[in-house]
């Protein structure tokens, strides 16, 4: 069984950066056959896709309200999963979720439902 492990969340002022990680731990899976997606969620608002890897073929999907602002990578030796976050704004304020899923070819990268592990979330606090 996966479980992941968030970090680095915090708050910061508008315009500023923060990177947050995603560690995967445990058996049951192979981290180079996977897809990694970071979600968020903020009161009142529906959880968003906001950028996810496919790690094993390369692609990435990312969310207009990011695209050129956020970077998603990935550490195979370190079973990690990375988002950089620059240009913040205060509506990037939301607790993101890491999460993680067989890398299915043809389907699509930032749909829920191919994702079967999560982890607990870490806050992000954006302010101006």
């Amino acid at each position: 069984q996966v479980q992941l492990m968030e970090s680095g969340g915090g708050s910061v002022e508008a315009g500023g950066s923060l990177r947050i990680s995603c560690t995967a731990t445990g058996s049951g899976f192979t981290f180079t056959l996977s897809r990694m997606g970071w979600f968020r969620e903020s009161p009142g608002k529906k959880r968003e896709a906001v950028a996810c890897i496919d790690i094993r073929r390369g692609g990435d999907y990312y969310a207009d309200s990011v695209r050129g602002r956020f970077t998603i990578s990935e550490d195979n030796a370190k079973l990690t999963a990375y988002l950089q976050m620059n240009s913040l704004k205060r509506e990037d304020s939301a607790t993101y979720y890491c999460a993680m899923g067989p890398a299915i070819h043809g389907e699509r990268l930032f749909d829920e439902a191919w994702y079967t592990s999560w982890g607990q979330g870490t806050q992000v606090t954006v302010s101006s």
